[in-house]
């Protein structure tokens, strides 16, 4: 089981970093260039890559942490007196709570109502601000929890008495 939980933490950590930088690099510089082109062509965009994010690498890193974040937790409950299980656990949760329920939540409502806007109608401007400003705060939100998760899944690698 030791050897389990090691590649567990470990798969975990690499999809939570992966997941960090995706939403740190929206937070950062994505969304703010998208907001600051003429508001039709900022929605176009952002149409465009709600479509395009929906592809087999992205899901299975996105979905495939999750997957793994639940082993950890189960894993961490079945090894509870380990070392580091209590981090293993706490960066599942984080993942799964502050990726993937945010996403489902939070982002996901908002790219659907976006898919239905029309860009060129008069009161898209508007939507389109909105959007921004609340798309952006989930994902900030989701930024910081792959970071915590990420993090926690590597102090339980380093605690785990179990060797690769």
């Amino acid at each position: 089981m030791g050897t389990l939980y090691v590649a567990v933490l470990v798969l975990a950590a690499l999809g939570s970093g992966l997941m960090a930088g995706t939403f740190f690099a929206f937070s950062n510089f994505v969304m703010a260039a998208l907001a600051r082109i003429a508001p039709a062509e900022g929605a176009r965009a952002m149409q465009a890559i709600n479509i395009t994010v929906l592809n087999p690498l992205f899901l299975s890193i996105f979905m495939g942490t999750g997957v793994v974040s639940v082993l950890a937790i189960v894993v961490a409950l079945w090894r509870w007196s380990g070392p580091g299980t209590a981090c293993g656990l706490a960066g599942g949760v984080i993942y799964l709570a502050g990726s993937i329920l945010v996403t489902m939540r939070g982002n996901v409502p908002l790219n659907n109502a976006l898919t239905a806007l029309d860009a060129d109608a008069a009161e898209s401007a508007r939507r389109w601000s909105d959007y921004v400003r609340r798309w952006t705060r989930w994902n900030h939100l989701r930024t910081v929890a792959c970071v915590a998760a990420m993090v926690l899944f590597v102090v339980a690698l380093s605690m785990t008495d179990a060797k690769p």
